[in-house]
């Protein structure tokens, strides 16, 4: 199943989550976001409805798309985030550097 999902392209570009992204799947997870955004560099918005789980590694592989972002002076958000996905956001304190809607 395709976890990544390009939704928009506009402003921003909206990327819809799905499924489970874990350590087999992130490495995938990475390359075609870091190729989305090579092809078009602004502020990403990862819309997570639909994403049911993540592991460390993804915690760590977002992590990895902030910092490239940040460094091109662009933002990272994350939207629609299920409580219990956004709570190991807030257990690894990533919700103090990372926006959420």
């Amino acid at each position: 199943m395709q976890q990544v999902k390009l939704v928009s392209a506009d402003e921003k570009l909206v990327v819809a989550l799905l499924g489970e992204i874990d350590s087999a799947t992130s490495e995938d997870f990475y390359v075609e976001v870091t190729a989305m955004y090579q092809n078009d560099k602004k502020d990403i918005v990862f819309d997570c409805a639909a994403l049911e789980f993540i592991d460390s590694t993804t915690l760590g592989t977002f992590v990895k798309i902030f910092k490239q972002l940040k460094a091109d002076g662009n933002r990272l958000i994350l939207s629609n985030m299920r409580p219990r996905i956004k709570k190991l956001f807030e257990i690894c304190a990533l919700d103090r550097i990372m926006e959420f809607e």
